[in-house]
């Protein structure tokens, strides 16, 4: 997964967790790091290196986050990877369920 090119503090953590409405502990165990140590970083605290922001980063990343790089109209932010039609769409095939059968290809 690629590097994300700009220091992510812990507000922006917290609104890009939000935004995917995934817990903090699914992040924290995806990033490799203690769900404690993540929410008090989103807090302020000043308790995640580099190598564990970056894991974050990349964990939100996975989780459907898409992070926009500060530039001259305005300053860095996040945004959802996916449209609200594509959402929906992933969300009704994931509930659609049904059997499970043997495929005879």
């Amino acid at each position: 997964m690629p590097n994300i090119d700009f220091q992510m503090d812990g507000s922006l953590a917290r609104a890009a967790r939000h935004l995917t409405k995934v817990s903090a502990r699914t992040i924290a165990r995806r990033a490799g790091i203690d769900a404690d140590a993540l929410r008090g970083y989103e807090k302020g605290g000043d308790t995640l290196t580099e190598a564990q922001i970056q894991a974050v980063a990349e964990a939100l990343v996975h989780y459907g986050v898409l992070f926009v790089a500060e530039d001259e109209v305005g300053g860095v932010g996040v945004r959802r990877k996916f449209t609200r039609t594509s959402v929906q769409r992933i969300e009704t095939w994931e509930g659609e369920g049904g059997p499970v059968g043997d495929d005879d290809i």
